[in-house]
């Protein structure tokens, strides 16, 4: 991997080091072999073993939790059924209770089934429902850039995940002791926060340590636990109705995941090279080798990649530690543009699957079942896109779910919303659920590899940070109801296509470090 040194290589090395502090050289002998994570991964560690697999399967726990936390107000804050009491002043047949005389009527379930029966969120007050939801949202908005840079900074991937299933745990029991709405709307808004950073950390975390060729497919697998914690939550609000106490069942897991299966979790050896901890990121690599029945010899060590693409820079290692923060990653032409355009991407992408997912209220069949089949369709395209990963590509799955879900969205904007349509509707739903599950199943893979280690996290966060704003926004979309949402949908999943024809493909291609790494690799692979 090594390069001639070049003008362009200088004034880039000037650039990403000049500013930045040093460290002390470490004395290496002549034996010493110096290799990035990946070459390492491929040549002594394994690239996916059981290290790994357990490494992975403990930190997706953590989009499990999301699930919980994120789809919850499905239910909590759906309309329930009412009955009339008195049929002088109530008509059964009515399909609004606005305008029937107080007390005319009851709900089926009692007041404790939901927050809309609670705090009668009908007729003049519907819009807080959505409201409610989009203040989470913009919590999940200012969470994911919060804890895109805390994890990116001294405080790391592991600590960073522990801090957002504290929070979690302690903002959903605040949630279900709520005395008013809008005390319901501010806790809904802090959970938000802690469940904005969730995604980005747990991803990182659980795929870092995975090689080039397996990164892949494990990365594609991510996402059946986010569908697990649907099916698992649906389960959950089956059988616990009123909304208080599943508010309290579905943050407990939180606090078994951070006391429980959160220390058995690896601080990535990514972050601790890019920090300059060289010897802990070693540790982790004797680690990873142990475990998977290899042998990591005593004489190699761990280099970044911009010393692998710069031969003059190979004299010591680590002698400059990039700062990874938002300013660093704009300064880069090329970065900046991939930045732009994956939070394009995720914003028209989030509008299409959370608006979907919230949908259900307005197909007007069995919710529980809703959600279920919802969660249900997205286990087969985790599948199917991890299938086609090594022969699409990156690109071409992400072209082709954008796709697939706005015509289905398009075909259920023609249909009407009443008799045998609404089934009909409901399907059309579930199919661009199908599409947006594998398109998210590839979108943070894909993100991972667009961007090197020292600015992944901030890159991962503004993402998120627009998946949220496309989420918050998906409320109100769900309000115009019937075939409006449908053609919303239609046509972000049109655009959405096209603008991931503008990325580059990343199939099989190593992650970089450092950015020096990612301008001098693109540009060799420019100039083969």
């Amino acid at each position: 991997m090594t390069l001639t040194s070049t003008s362009s290589q200088v004034e880039l090395q000037e650039q990403y080091q000049r500013p930045l502090p040093t460290i002390e050289p470490i004395v290496e002998s002549a034996a010493t072999e110096r290799l990035t994570i990946d070459d390492m991964l491929g040549k002594y560690c394994g690239e996916f073993g059981p290290w790994q697999w357990k490494n992975f399967v403990l930190a997706n726990l953590g989009w499990t939790l999301e699930a919980l936390h994120t789809m919850i107000v499905i239910f909590a804050d759906h309309q329930p059924r009412w009955q009339c009491i008195d049929p002088t002043d109530c008509n059964a047949a009515a399909t609004s209770v606005c305008g029937m005389k107080p007390g005319s009527w009851e709900w089926v379930d009692g007041r404790r089934s939901s927050t809309v029966a609670e705090w009668s969120l009908i007729c003049g007050d519907k819009y807080k429902v959505g409201l409610a939801q989009s203040m989470f949202f913009i919590g999940c908005m200012i969470g994911s850039a919060l804890f895109g840079y805390l994890s990116n900074s001294a405080l790391g991937r592991k600590r960073s995940l522990a801090l957002v299933s504290s929070l979690n745990a302690i903002f959903g029991f605040l949630t279900a002791a709520s005395p008013y709405y809008w005390t319901y709307a501010l806790f809904r808004s802090l959970t938000g926060i802690s469940t904005g950073g969730n995604a980005v950390c747990a991803f990182v975390l659980a795929t870092e340590p995975i090689g080039p060729t397996k990164r892949g497919a494990a990365g594609m697998s991510s996402f059946y636990f986010f569908a697990g914690g649907i099916v698992i939550l649906s389960g959950m609000a089956y059988t616990i109705r009123p909304w208080r106490e599943l508010y309290i069942a579905s943050s407990i897991p939180s606090l078994v995941f951070l006391l429980v299966i959160l220390p058995f979790v690896s601080e990535s050896p990514r972050w601790y090279l890019v920090h300059g901890k060289i010897d802990e990121a070693m540790k982790v690599m004797k680690s990873i080798a142990k475990c998977n029945g290899k042998h990591l010899p005593e004489g190699v060590i761990l280099l970044l990649d911009r010393e692998a693409f710069n031969k003059d820079d190979q004299i010591s290692e680590l002698k400059h530690v990039e700062k990874g923060n938002l300013g660093t990653l704009l300064r880069s032409p090329l970065a900046r543009i991939r930045l732009l355009l994956a939070m394009a991407i995720s914003f028209v992408g989030a509008v299409i699957y959370y608006g979907l997912s919230l949908n259900v209220v307005n197909l007007k069949t069995n919710l529980y079942l809703s959600v279920l089949l919802n969660a249900v369709a997205e286990t087969p395209a985790f599948a199917i896109t991890a299938v086609l990963l090594s022969r699409v590509g990156r690109k071409g799955i992400g072209i082709g779910t954008f796709w697939f879900s706005g015509v289905f969205c398009f075909i259920g904007s023609l249909m009407r919303s009443h008799g045998k349509w609404k089934v009909a509707r409901m399907v059309c739903g579930i199919m661009g659920v199908f599409g947006m599950a594998g398109n998210y199943n590839l979108l943070f893979l894909y993100l991972e590899e667009l961007f090197p280690t020292v600015v992944r996290n901030v890159a991962m966060g503004a993402a998120a940070l627009a998946i949220q704003t496309g989420a918050a926004l998906a409320p109100f979309v769900v309000v115009l109801g019937g075939g409006s949402a449908f053609g919303v949908f239609a046509v972000c999943g049109m655009l959405g296509g096209i603008l991931v024809f503008f990325l580059p493909e990343t199939r099989n291609k190593s992650l970089y470090d450092t950015m020096a790494g990612l301008e001098y690799g693109e540009r060799s692979c420019i100039g083969d």
